[in-house]
């Protein structure tokens, strides 16, 4: 029973870590850089980890909702608020990008899902491609020149405060009534249709908070680098998330930190390898395919993630309970 509060206190003692780390400068700057893109790419993996692994599908569009997330509260933040009120509503612009990419998602899942199979992959591959053309011929947005001027308020604390709330709020949505529909799409969504899932709202929805969380990681990842063009949210930028989910695991909160924990610092550390640390990399994943190809922790949970009801009804994740 004393576990039940042990998700919050854990989540509580990283955010109350990362205002200590940032108040006393305990690490030095890059280091802090490398600790906010994990966080941003631990965002990313979790909310693509609903599509992509707990509900089946397969969405390669990411990249896209991160930049209309990105270029949304840039635009806020450098030509519409007022730069001495930039930093006190900061969280409004990252919301706003959030509600924005979660809107053009709306508009993407509406007809995507009156198909099955891969169709959404077909659907979202478009989606990144007419994005960053429709981005590249704003002028008001920088074109293919990138918009720059944004001041970095992305501190570390605003990181992991978004990472926080993001696990929080997708860890309850999957072990929610709503994510018992979105786990039986997965399974068969025949049976789930016929068990009265309305699969089709099911699917739009959580497309729906997917893309809300891409717009809110684009934001931060805005904030973070100053500057923005349409080369950083192509297909390029949508497989290196994908790599993240598959690596961690597919349909677990664990795996995706872990995903994007690992391919983040390994990415830094085979940076001194130049063009040859994007070999081995894709190497590694294909490794990692064929010997394991459900990822590091597919389909399995740390027990703290896993509410305590679940876990009284010995509802854990399939993988989990086999081996326990």
């Amino acid at each position: 029973m004393h576990t039940r509060w042990l998700m919050p206190g854990i989540l509580l003692c990283v955010f109350v870590l990362s205002l200590i780390i940032h108040r006393f400068e305990l690490l030095d700057s890059y280091l802090q850089l490398i600790v906010m893109y994990i966080g941003i790419n631990i965002i990313l993996t979790l909310s693509l980890n609903l599509i992509n692994g707990y509900m089946g599908e397969f969405s390669v569009g990411h990249a896209g909702f991160m930049a209309v997330g990105a270029y949304i509260a840039s635009f806020l933040t450098v030509k519409v608020i007022p730069a001495h009120l930039a930093a006190w509503l900061f969280p409004v612009a990252v919301i706003a990008g959030g509600m924005g990419a979660a809107l053009v998602g709306l508009v993407v899942a509406l007809p995507s899902f009156k198909t099955r199979g891969d169709y959404l992959a077909i659907v979202t591959l478009a989606f990144v491609m007419i994005v960053k053309s429709v981005i590249e011929n704003i002028d008001a947005l920088g074109g293919p020149r990138g918009f720059l001027g944004m001041e970095k308020l992305a501190t570390l604390p605003w990181v992991f405060f978004w990472v926080i709330l993001s696990l929080w709020i997708i860890r309850n949505l999957v072990y929610s009534n709503f994510g018992r529909g979105v786990l039986s799409i997965r399974e068969d969504e025949v049976a789930g249709d016929l068990m009265s899932v309305n699969t089709r709202q099911v699917k739009v929805l959580a497309f729906t908070v997917s893309s809300f969380f891409a717009g809110i990681a684009g934001a931060l990842f805005a904030h973070l680098l100053q500057f923005i063009n349409p080369r950083s949210f192509d297909i390029i930028k949508s497989t290196d998330i994908l790599i993240m989910v598959y690596l961690g695991g597919i349909g677990s909160i664990a795996g995706s930190i872990l995903g994007a924990t690992v391919y983040t610092v390994l990415l830094e550390i085979l940076r001194p390898l130049g063009i040859w640390r994007m070999v081995l990399i894709p190497l590694i994943l294909v490794l990692l395919m064929l010997f394991r190809p459900k990822g590091i922790m597919g389909l399995r949970e740390f027990p703290w993630f896993v509410p305590l009801r679940d876990r009284l009804a010995g509802r854990l994740p399939r993988n989990k309970r086999g081996s326990s």
